[in-house]
């Protein structure tokens, strides 16, 4: 493995965020900047206590970090760095990290390092959002268990032969099982107990019942047990796997991947692997982390609004990586263009249950015989985009749809015809349109475009009232006697849909007062707030909408955090009445209040002042 050139380095860096977010000037001078050094496998980089030279970053190879009790807190690979949260204290590490196999580190100074945070505001944001090892073991520690397991645990009964039990670890890709007899937890198989048990003492697995080699009553913890306990126990007791139980009832378990995967779950790693990812199976394996992502944020007690910032993040880094690998094999562009996402991406409002909702602009230059280059372009991106579990949108509000590829004139005059004819597809139209967001291209293709039609459609008070009716047509699950009108048959009999019945009428309250007021914000909670200090709604009224939105995000996203947690795929369905008096009180609270301000905007035809 030879030193990489500072060519080889700058060419390292435009693959690695945050230095692709630099100027080009910048970058350079960074890429200049870089040392090289290059280690055996099993080698220190640096000791616990040490002086650190500066930020290292991976560019081959793999590197463990550990604490300094020596519990390893993080296997890195290419694309990663560490060692900055020694280099923002006092220089000397917290840490202490060897090379896993031969590795070539790039090591920026800490003087550079130092100015970048000072001088580089999205180089200081990347570096100081919690995202270092030392902060998520912190987080971990804190969290209790039932964020951290495998939840339903497997099991197979103390009679299943080994052979029985192993084929089943190897068809569910887990390394463990509880074994159950008749609702009760009477011990744990793991594959290391296949290997020393069974393999090495000679033991038939065809005829060894799964009784003869478990470890019969293991020790667990409870749900409410805290990280802390879960790493005490396994250094402890030297295990990897770590029964969950309640009395004598198998409730989940704690493996060492379970860890790890909380470890390595961030939005700014996540993005890092997808900005290095060359292939949609790489995308599709990194998205496959998002419930993971979900229930981390959602446990760690983040606000909605950031919960669902950051996995909307995580989609916007999708789309612009399947952008950039589509135009790899399509060539350069024929004349600019900008992908725009519509409906909850452009909003920065996904939870764990998105499709994709997209269109694209096309400089004026166009003619028709370029048109295939985007059709292919929309088709590749749109295709990825469903790989990676942001399924087709069902009403064809994608750019495959040639209908939604056109050149921005095209796209006034769509606009300017939704406003000037208010029938009800316009409506409808104009609603997704309004929450339109540039992902990546020329964004100056939208910018100009976006306020002259605001301003129009502003004006118009015919399409305004229009926009007020269509605004009403999702009503909060509000029954009588202080009630829920819960849906009465099929698979979510009993439920609210916390989607359609729950924020959707909150955020057709916020596009309609960003009309009346002319805001450039997109995002709804953003909207409302605007909307209070443009004074387009009063501030007691803004106050309680934004309260009420608050709690129905936030338990929308509680429930699908649950649903993942129990092994489940996440939806927006709720069961009220499996909640207290006093989560029940409060949620219907917050529909009153939601309710009472699209009843004053119905008879006022304007927000309530």
């Amino acid at each position: 493995m030879m030193a990489a050139a500072t060519s080889d380095i700058l060419k390292f860096l435009e693959t690695v965020h945050p230095y692709d977010s630099l100027p080009r000037a910048e970058l350079e001078r960074v890429a200049e900047s870089f040392t090289c050094k290059r280690l055996l496998a099993g080698a220190d980089v640096y000791g616990h206590g040490e002086h650190l030279p500066g930020l290292f970053l991976i560019m081959d190879g793999s590197v463990e970090v550990r604490d300094s009790s020596g519990t390893v807190i993080s296997q890195l690979s290419p694309r990663n760095s560490f060692g900055e949260r020694g280099l923002m204290v006092d220089g000397r590490a917290v840490t202490s990290a060897r090379a896993l196999s031969e590795s070539l580190l790039l090591i920026l100074p800490s003087v550079e390092f130092k100015r970048l945070m000072s001088e580089q505001p999205v180089y200081a944001r990347f570096f100081t959002r919690g995202r270092t090892t030392d902060v998520r073991r912190s987080e971990m520690s804190l969290r209790k268990v039932g964020d951290l397991m495998s939840k339903p645990a497997l099991v197979c009964s103390p009679n299943d032969k080994v052979r029985q039990a192993a084929e089943l670890m190897r068809d569910r890709k887990v390394s463990s099982l509880g074994v159950v007899e008749q609702d009760r937890f009477v011990g744990l198989i793991t594959t290391r107990d296949l290997a020393s048990r069974v393999v090495a003492e000679g033991l038939d697995p065809a005829m060894t019942p799964v009784s003869a080699v478990m470890t019969q009553r293991p020790l667990g913890l409870t749900e409410d047990a805290l990280g802390s306990d879960v790493l005490n126990f396994m250094l402890e007791h030297g295990v990897g796997h770590l029964p969950v139980v309640e009395g004598d009832r198998l409730v989940g378990i704690v493996t060492q991947t379970d860890l790890t995967r909380f470890q390595a779950t961030t939005s700014a790693l996540m993005i890092g692997e997808i900005a290095a990812a060359e292939h949609v199976d790489e995308l599709r394996q990194i998205t496959a982390r998002i419930p993971q992502l979900l229930v981390q944020l959602v446990g760690g007690n983040h606000a909605h609004q950031v919960v669902t910032r950051l996995i909307t993040d995580v989609a916007d880094a999708v789309t612009r990586r399947l952008i950039v690998l589509a135009e790899r094999e399509l060539g350069p562009p024929p004349v600019p263009y900008l992908w725009l996402a519509c409906g909850s991406q452009g909003r920065q409002e996904q939870t764990g249950v998105s499709d994709q909702d997209n269109c694209i602009f096309i400089d004026d230059s166009f003619v028709e015989s370029q048109r295939p280059w985007f059709a292919q372009l929309a088709r590749r991106v749109s295709d990825g985009l469903d790989s990676c579990g942001y399924v087709y949108c069902p009403g064809d509000m994608m750019a495959t749809n040639p209908r939604w590829c056109q050149p921005v004139t095209v796209w006034r005059g769509y606009f300017l015809g939704w406003v000037e004819a208010p029938e009800p597809t316009a409506q409808m139209l104009a609603s997704v349109m309004f929450d339109l967001r540039p992902i990546a291209g020329a964004a100056a293709l939208f910018h100009d475009l976006q306020a002259d039609v605001l301003e129009k459609a502003s004006r118009n008070s015919i399409f305004v009232a229009h926009m007020v009716s269509n605004s009403l047509k999702h009503a909060p699950p509000l029954g009588l006697l202080r009630g829920f009108a819960t849906i009465r048959s099929g698979e979510h009999r009993n439920r609210i849909d916390m989607k359609h019945n729950g924020v959707v009428p909150v955020v057709d309250l916020g596009r309609v007062y960003s009309l009346m007021a002319r805001l450039a914000p997109v995002n709804t909670r953003a909207r409302l707030v605007a909307a209070e200090a443009s004074g387009v709604i009063s501030s007691g009224g803004a106050r309680d909408l934004i309260a009420a939105y608050d709690l129905i995000a936030d338990m929308r996203l509680r429930n699908q955090a649950n649903q993942v947690k129990d092994g489940l795929r996440p939806d927006n369905y709720l069961a009220p009445y499996d909640y207290g008096d006093f989560e029940r009180a409060h949620l219907r609270d917050a529909f009153v209040v939601v309710r009472t301000m699209q009843s004053a905007l119905a008879n006022s035809g304007r927000a309530p002042a």
